[in-house]
């Protein structure tokens, strides 16, 4: 089933990234208005972007190194498929979902911190997909978009204190 669902989702991306092509009346798209900026200022601005996805795909590994390794679903590393476009819009909600149920299952952060993190991360993965449609339902899918990724990204920054803080709080012992 998870085959499935990625398959149509990426698929589903790929027309909603591709309508200037085929529906050109409805605008040239996030491509066309990244093309827009020149080749200069569109180089810098995915490379801004690129670097900030890194930034925080660094943090989401963070937090699954930090979970205890038996209560990981997942290696930290694989967050790091946030980067595989198109395929990423749709594996986001199960990087989201694998990173949650990882904590969850940790069982160190609180059931009110969980209810709000997984919530935020499934919120900026749908209105990410949002913002591929043309016109204004774009444009407020992504301003929708980025706030909630933010908070996400501040909250698991938090988190990462938390466990690391519990990890060092915990006595280490030793066989002799």
């Amino acid at each position: 089933m998870r085959i499935i669902i990625k398959t149509v989702g990426t698929a589903g991306v790929i027309a909603l990234l591709s309508y200037p092509f085929w529906a050109p009346q409805w605008g040239s798209g996030i491509l066309g208005e990244i093309a827009g900026l020149g080749t200069i200022g569109a180089l810098i601005v995915v490379a801004v972007f690129f670097l900030i996805v890194a930034l925080y795909c660094r943090a989401l590994q963070t937090t699954m190194t930090l979970v205890r390794p038996e209560a990981r679903s997942a290696a930290p590393a694989s967050v790091w498929w946030m980067f595989a476009i198109p395929f990423n819009f749709t594996e986001d909600f199960f990087i989201v979902h694998t990173v949650s149920s990882s904590m969850t299952a940790d069982a160190r952060m609180p059931s009110a911190f969980m209810r709000w993190w997984a919530p935020l991360g499934y919120g900026w993965c749908v209105f990410q997909i949002v913002s591929l449609f043309p016109g204004i339902t774009g444009f407020i899918g992504g301003a929708i978009a980025i706030p909630l990724w933010a908070a996400h990204w501040i909250m698991t920054v938090r988190a990462n204190r938390m466990l690391a803080a519990w990890r060092t709080a915990v006595p280490i012992t030793s066989s002799l």
